[in-house]
């Protein structure tokens, strides 16, 4: 048997800095701390050298906080370490996030001549107000304007949009998704407004300051989402992602093959040989353990068998063109589907939430709206 959690062929590199921390954000992103940006940038040096030998990867993603908030020289060298330690195979995927009002051409001119060959784009919405309560500090105009840079030197290209804002409703959110469409995105990510605790959001929401969007409204902007994508060409190949035939995010689909992967960085999480490790999210802790020569780890997690197959189930369910496959699903984890979860799958089956030809098991269309309780019980 295989096994895919051996040595990682995926590496995540954090970049933490950002103008200011959106309201809804639970990653580890700071606001006001630009100034200690080269000196992180060594550290992550640092910390990829640690690996003594470089690794060759088929993808690479570089997420935030806000990499493209890095000047264009730093940028430059960020890129230089990565293919150092990280060089990526041939006809590998290099997504870079990039935040609208951050870019600028020589920007965009560093990331197409450092190898990077796909772009993420934050634009969450195109309604100014929605983007005040998600305390976002771009202006709609910005993202077709970043585009103009972008769509010339990369062929792939997506943007993330938040659905379920306070304040939005079904035809605030179709004007969205018209908007979207507009500038022919060959990928879109869109999600349903989480309150992760913690968060200026959540608390304002929890102290009543805003109102969340009740529970009716939002599944009819989901259901809006899949079938006014899916009319456009675009499929929906993971619960909250949508993409035409070969655009799909390649990085992302080793989360959710539940494969593993390098991560460095502060808050980074790297899943090696079965062990799950997080850094810490306290920069000035990063940064001093780093230049000690010491691992930024904190929390470990080693899954035994069992439990990280019922995990890798879960996470296999998600991509619901694909669906959970049987045969994969016994070359990557040893289990048998059925001995694992057969009772669990015949009656979400029964109940018309999945579906199974015998080979695949997957969503049916009004499972894919009750999805986090069938993959709770999964696990």
């Amino acid at each position: 048997m295989s096994n895919p959690w051996v040595w990682p062929r995926a590496a995540y590199v954090h970049i933490p800095f950002c103008a200011h921390k959106c309201g809804y954000c639970d990653f580890a992103s700071l606001a006001g701390v630009d100034h200690l940006a080269d000196r992180y940038l060594e550290a992550l040096g640092r910390e990829m050298a640690m690996m003594k030998e470089p690794a060759e990867v088929d993808t690479i993603f570089v997420g935030g906080g806000t990499p493209t908030r890095l000047d264009a020289d730093q940028l430059h060298r960020l890129l230089e370490m990565i293919r150092r330690w990280y060089p990526l195979a041939p006809g590998g995927e290099w997504t870079v996030e990039a935040n609208p009002g951050t870019l600028d051409e020589r920007k965009v001119d560093v990331l197409a001549a450092g190898g990077v060959n796909r772009v993420s784009l934050g634009a969450q919405s195109f309604q100014p107000d929605l983007l005040r309560v998600l305390e976002r500090n771009h202006a709609p105009e910005e993202v077709p304007k970043a585009l103009d840079w972008i769509r010339p030197m990369f062929e792939h290209w997506s943007f993330d949009l938040i659905f379920g804002v306070p304040g939005s409703n079904l035809g605030l959110w179709r004007d969205d998704l018209e908007t979207a469409l507009a500038l022919k995105p060959s990928h879109l990510s869109c999600y349903g407004l989480v309150y992760e605790k913690g968060t200026a959001l959540w608390k304002q929401w929890n102290a009543g300051q805003v109102r969340e969007v009740d529970e009716e409204s939002e599944r009819a902007m989901y259901a809006h989402t899949i079938e006014r994508l899916g009319r456009e060409g675009l499929a929906m190949y993971e619960i909250s992602n949508f993409a035409r035939p070969g655009h799909e995010s390649r990085h992302n689909l080793v989360y959710w093959a539940n494969d593993a992967y390098f991560g460095v960085g502060v808050g980074a999480a790297r899943y090696v040989s079965g062990v799950r490790e997080v850094n810490t999210r306290d920069l000035h802790a990063y940064l001093r353990r780093i230049e000690a020569d010491e691992p930024a780890t904190g929390p470990t997690e080693t899954l035994e068998p069992e439990p990280r197959a019922r995990e890798t189930a879960v996470l296999m369910l998600r991509r619901t063109i694909v669906g959970l496959d049987r045969e994969d699903f016994t070359r990557r984890t040893g289990f048998d589907l059925d001995t694992l979860a057969g009772p669990t799958i015949a009656k979400y089956v029964e109940s018309g939430l999945l579906e199974d030809d015998g080979r695949r098991v997957r969503f049916t269309p009004d499972g894919i709206f009750l999805a986090d309780s069938v993959l709770c019980d999964l696990v």
